[in-house]
C-alpha cells in the first residue's frame, strides 16, 4: 500500500487480522489527494483478500490530523464541482471499510481530529490509549467549515441530534476520559501494547459487527418523522443558535442543517446532504478567513523558533490585583516559583488566594534570586518606575524586567532599570487565566536575548505570544481604543446605544463597546487620554467622545466598578443601559444607517491596524491577525483585522474607506500604503 513517499502499512497475522498502519509522507496523516489512493487501494485490497478483521492505527505521533487545510481553502465556487466530487471520493471508501462485513477497530494512538476522527467514526470499535495529551473530536466549525467525510451524518445517528449538535457546533475537542462520557468511543487502554492486543481481542469476539445506522430499521435516536415531541427542539434550535451567532457565522446554521435534513433520509441520501453542504462552506469566504487566521497565522505565531534556552525557575510579579493574581496564577500553574509582592501582606494575601506555588509579600527583599520580574501596578508612569528599580535592584543580574503597562511605551519605563536591554513589555489581557494572548513589547533598547526569553516564558505558561515593537498603546490597545472612541463618538453625534451595541455584536465583536467601555472604567479611559496629552497633544484626536467621557464621570458614572456608567448594574439582576442616554443624547435625526455603524466600527480598527504596520509598530500580518482576534475580541469571523480587508477587496475597502472619511472624518481616509497594496 505505497505511492511515491507515503505508506499504509499493510500486515496480515496468522488469524486473518490485518493491521492498517498509517504512514503517509510528512510529519502526520492528513485527507489529501496521496490519502486518497492509499485508502483506496487498503479498501480494494482488504475487499479482496481473506480477512478476519481490520485494525487502523497510526505510525505517526498523532493518528490522524484531518483534511489538509491548504486544499481546503483553495476550493472555490469555480471548482466547486470537482472538489465535491473528491468528497464523494473520500466518503465513498469510508462506507466500503464499514460494510466490509469484517470488524472494524480504529486503534488510536495519539490525536484523532476532524477527518481523523471520521475514519475512527466508520470503524465499528473505537479504542483510545488513555493519554491526557489525546484529543479527538470534529473542530471544523472552528475553521467555518462541517464535517465534510461523514462526521455529521455518524454522530447524529449515533448519539441524536441533541447529544451531536454541540459536539459539532462548537467543535470541542474532548480528552479519551470525556470522550468515553460523551458515547463517541468505547474504550480505553493505558499503554500502545494494551491498545492493539484489546483490539484484536474485540475483533474476535465480534466476528460480524454491523454500525448502529446500518441496523434495519435504525434511524435517529431522538428525531422520528412525524412525532410531535421532536418539534420543540426543531423549533427552538435555529432561534438559540441566532441569538448566539448572530448569523455572522454560517458553519454551525449548516451544520444544524445537515443534521436536521439527514435525519429524515436514509444514511446514504444523508451523506449526499452532508457533502453538499460542506463544500458550500469551503468554497465561501468565511472558512478561508478561519483557516488563514485559526490556522496558518497562529501556526506561525507559535512556531517562532527561540534560541535563549531558558526556563522561568523564580517570577517575582509586582501588583496584586485582578491582572498581578491572574499572571501569578498562570505562571504557579505552570510549576514556576512565584512571589506576589503589594504594598500590603494582606493585599498581597488576597490576590494570591492560597494558590499553591504563590508567596504573598509586602518586601521587595523576597524578590531576590528572581530571573524575571513583571510589573502589574496601576497606569502611573512615577509609581511604575519607583516598584520597577526596588524589584530590579533585588533579582537576579540578568534578571528579565517586564512591565504589564496596556499603554505606556517601553522605552521609556526602560529608564528605571539601569540595563534598558533587559527591559520588555509583557502585555497580558483579562482574566489573564482565559485569555490566551501575550503581547510582547520590544523596546528600543531592548536586547535579542530578552525578547527571546520573553518569548519561551510565555509559551511556559501556554499562552500564544505576538511580537510588536514600542508605541503609545502598542498595537492592541492603541486599535481597540479605536473601537470604543468611535462607538462613544457615535454616542455623541445622536446614534441610538442600543443600536451602536447590537451592531457591533451581530458584526462578530466579542462584546459591544459601550459594554466594554464601562469594563474598562471611563474614569481610565480619561487618566490615559490625560497622560497622553500631557506627554504628546499630537497623538491625541480631537473626538468628542472625550467631552462624553468627561460628563459621564462627572456625573459619577465611571464604569461597572462604580456601579454605573453607559449601563445599570442592579444588584441581582442584569446589567440594561442607562435609559438617560437617550434623552441626553440621541438625535431622532442622527443620519447614521446601521450599515455605516457596523462599518465605522470594524474599518476604525481595521485601518488603525495598517498605520500600525506602516509605522513598523506590527511587523508581520499574522501578529495583526492573530492579536486582533485573541487579544480584542476582533471579529473572528473575518480571521483578523487584515484579513478582514483581503476579505472585502483591498480596493473596494478603500472606496468604503474614503466613503467614511468624507463622511464622519479623515480617520478613515485610506493611508497611501493602502491604495497601492493589492492584499495582505
Amino acid at each position: 500500500m505505497s505511492n511515491s513517499s507515503g505508506t499504509f502499512h499493510y500486515d496480515k497475522d496468522s488469524d486473518g487480522i490485518v493491521t492498517l498502519t498509517m504512514d503517509m509522507s510528512g510529519s502526520a496523516n492528513v485527507m489529501n489527494d496521496e490519502y486518497r489512493e492509499l485508502m483506496g487501494d487498503a479498501v480494494t485490497k482488504l475487499e479482496g483478500d481473506e480477512i478476519t478483521g481490520v485494525i487502523i492505527t497510526s505510525a505517526k505521533k498523532t493518528f490522524f490530523a484531518g483534511g489538509d487545510l491548504n486544499v481546503l481553502i483553495a476550493i472555490t465556487p469555480e471548482n466547486a464541482a470537482l472538489a465535491l466530487e473528491g468528497v464523494e471520493e473520500l466518503k465513498s471508501q469510508l462506507r466500503r471499510l464499514e460494510k466490509l462485513g469484517k470488524p472494524v477497530v480504529a486503534a488510536i494512538n495519539g490525536s484523532a481530529l476532524g477527518g481523523g476522527f471520521e475514519i475512527a467514526l466508520a470503524s465499528h470499535r473505537r479504542i483510545v490509549l488513555n493519554d491526557d495529551g489525546i484529543r479527538v473530536g470534529l473542530p471544523e466549525a472552528t475553521l467555518g467549515l462541517l464535517p465534510g467525510g461523514g462526521g455529521v451524518t455518524r454522530m447524529v445517528r449515533l448519539l441524536g441530534v441533541q447529544k451531536a449538535l454541540p459536539l459539532l457546533m462548537e467543535g470541542k475537542q474532548l480528552r479519551p476520559e470525556r470522550a468515553l462520557q460523551a458515547g463517541i468511543v468505547h474504550q480505553l487502554v493505558e499503554t500502545r501494547e494494551e491498545l492493539l492486543s484489546e483490539a484484536r481481542a474485540w475483533i474476535k469476539a465480534n466476528p460480524a459487527p454491523v454500525q448502529p445506522w446500518d441496523v434495519q430499521g435504525a434511524g435517529v435516536p431522538d428525531l422520528k418523522f412525524g412525532d410531535p415531541n421532536s418539534y420543540g427542539l426543531l423549533g427552538a434550535a435555529p432561534a438559540v443558535l441566532r441569538k448566539k451567532s448572530h448569523g455572522a457565522y454560517p458553519a454551525p446554521e449548516k451544520i444544524m442543517a445537515a443534521a436536521v435534513e439527514g435525519a429524515y433520509v436514509d444514511f446514504d441520501t444523508a451523506l449526499k446532504i452532508e457533502g453538499r453542504y460542506f463544500v458550500e462552506l469551503a468554497s465561501g469566504q468565511v472558512s478561508k478567513n478561519m483557516i488563514t487566521a485559526f490556522w496558518f497565522n497562529l501556526n506561525e505565531v507559535n512556531g517562532r523558533a527561540s534560541s535563549s534556552g531558558r526556563r522561568v525557575a523564580k517570577l517575582g510579579v509586582l501588583g496584586a490585583g485582578m491582572m498581578g493574581a491572574g499572571i501569578a496564577e498562570v505562571s504557579a500553574k505552570a510549576g514556576i516559583e512565584v512571589v506576589l509582592k503589594d504594598v500590603t501582606l494582606e493585599a498581597a494575601q488576597k490576590g494570591a488566594g492560597g494558590l499553591e506555588g504563590i508567596t504573598p509579600t509586602d518586601s521587595d527583599d523576597d524578590l531576590a534570586g528572581c530571573d524575571l520580574v513583571i510589573e502589574a501596578v496601576f497606569e502611573n508612569r512615577e509609581l511604575k518606575n519607583k516598584v520597577l528599580a526596588a524589584a530590579e535592584a533585588q533579582a537576579l543580574p540578568d534578571a528579565v524586567i517586564a512591565s504589564n503597562t496596556s499603554t505606556l511605551p517601553i522605552t521609556g519605563l526602560a529608564a528605571a532599570v539601569p540595563d534598558a536591554g533587559r527591559f520588555i513589555g509583557l502585555h497580558f489581557f483579562s482574566p489573564v487565566p482565559k485569555m490566551r494572548l501575550v503581547e510582547i513589547i520590544r523596546g528600543e533598547q531592548t536586547s535579542e536575548e530578552t525578547l527571546q526569553r520573553a518569548l519561551d516564558y510565555v509559551r511556559q505558561i501556554g499562552k500564544t505570544p505576538i511580537v510588536v515593537n514600542d508605541s503609545r498603546g502598542f498595537y492592541t490597545s492603541r486599535t481597540f481604543g479605536t473601537y470604543v472612541v468611535e462607538a462613544i463618538t457615535m454616542l455623541s453625534e445622536g446614534v441610538a446605544p442600543a443600536l451602536i451595541e447590537n451592531v457591533a455584536r451581530k458584526a462578530g465583536m466579542a462584546v459591544g463597546p459601550l459594554a466594554v467601555s464601562d469594563e474598562v472604567t471611563l474614569s481610565l479611559q480619561l487618566k490615559i487620554h490625560d497622560q497622553t496629552l500631557a506627554d504628546d497633544p499630537s497623538l491625541v484626536s480631537d473626538s468628542p467622545a472625550y467631552d462624553l467621557i468627561r460628563e459621564m464621570v462627572s456625573l459619577g458614572r465611571t464604569g461597572k466598578a462604580g456601579g454605573a456608567g453607559f449601563y445599570e448594574y442592579p444588584e441581582g439582576g442584569r446589567k440594561f443601559l442607562w435609559p438617560e442616554l437617550t434623552t441626553r443624547y440621541v438625535k431622532a435625526d442622527a443620519g447614521v444607517c446601521e450599515q455605516d455603524v457596523r462599518d465605522r466600527l470594524l474599518f476604525v480598527q481595521a485601518l488603525e491596524t495598517v498605520r500600525c504596520l506602516d509605522e513598523g509598530v506590527l511587523t508581520s500580518v499574522a501578529d495583526a491577525n492573530v492579536g486582533s482576534i485573541f487579544g480584542f475580541g476582533f471579529a473572528p469571523w473575518s480571521g483578523g483585522t487584515l484579513q478582514f480587508i483581503n476579505s472585502y477587496g483591498v480596493q473596494a475597502f478603500v472606496e468604503r474607506a474614503d466613503y467614511l472619511a468624507d463622511t464622519y472624518g479623515e480617520r478613515f481616509r485610506p493611508p497611501a500604503s493602502l491604495r497601492e497594496r493589492d492584499s495582505f
